[in-house]
């Protein structure tokens, strides 16, 4: 059949999960489609020289149909562009992370523009982070100091974050969980991008027109904390002390001796 060796050793392209190309296709008639139009029923050897006649493959599209629907197409590059589907989407799953980031009922100030920095590093990384109020003895009897804090870090991320789960009480703690809105991990990308060349173009103007030899700046660096995990960004809040009362007990005073 055309000179072309049916399906085995030397037909390296194996299909996958039943699809069947060229000289695997064994029924004796199937309905061709191309990108650009529908050419009916045809005799497969017809098919499959027209499909060699373009320097494409035939191929089972739907095996079910009567006849059975092939299309002439790359399958070379559809499996190219399937495989590279697959790719993006395991790496969209396998980098979307839970971070939780600790905070006390008083958490304010300094503390909280240093948590909330890496909780927005996290939201732009694509993550979603659980925002954890831990309460410590008596703390557990005023909530609402909780909320403020949960609500306060709520606001500061109102650009990129959405809660996703409301507060909830765990134990000694008050759980909520926000998510990256939809955008924010290509904006961020688009954000840093744009400050590369921008501090590119800045450093080429201070320094002149140069040689070709001369080399680009390197990127902008970060803060030295940019990088921290979440046990050093949450290393101010020990889980271990939750049932510490916050109020230190008065020592006892020793009697006073009296004269015999």
């Amino acid at each position: 059949m055309n000179g072309r060796p049916p399906g085995g050793r030397f037909d390296r392209r194996r299909p996958e999960q039943g699809l069947r190309i060229n000289h695997r296709i064994r029924v004796p008639e199937v309905r061709v489609i191309t990108e650009e139009e529908q050419l009916g029923v045809l005799p497969t050897h017809e098919a499959l020289r027209l499909a060699e006649e373009r320097g494409l493959d035939l191929v089972e599209i739907s095996p079910r149909a009567f006849p059975p629907v092939c299309k002439i197409m790359d399958y070379g590059k559809y499996k190219y562009e399937e495989a590279k589907k697959k790719q993006q989407a395991r790496k969209r799953a396998s980098t979307v992370e839970t971070k939780e980031i600790k905070f006390r009922p008083k958490t304010e100030g300094h503390d909280m523009a240093f948590k909330v920095k890496h909780v927005r590093r996290f939201l732009e990384g694509g993550n979603k982070v659980r925002l954890a109020v831990v309460f410590r003895g008596r703390e557990i009897t005023h909530p609402k100091t909780g909320m403020n804090v949960l609500n306060n870090v709520v606001e500061m991320c109102a650009d990129i974050a959405s809660v996703e789960a409301t507060p909830n009480m765990e134990g000694r703690r008050m759980i909520m969980v926000i998510a990256p809105k939809p955008g924010v991990v290509r904006k961020a990308q688009e954000l840093k991008k744009a400050q590369y060349q921008a501090a590119q173009a800045a450093d080429a103007q201070k320094r002149g027109p140069g040689g070709p030899n001369q080399k680009a700046p390197p990127p902008p660096e970060e803060d030295d904390d940019d990088d921290l995990d979440e046990d050093e960004i949450n290393a101010d809040v020990d889980d271990s002390d939750d049932d510490e009362d916050v109020t230190p007990e008065t020592p006892e005073t020793p009697p006073t001796p009296t004269a015999s």
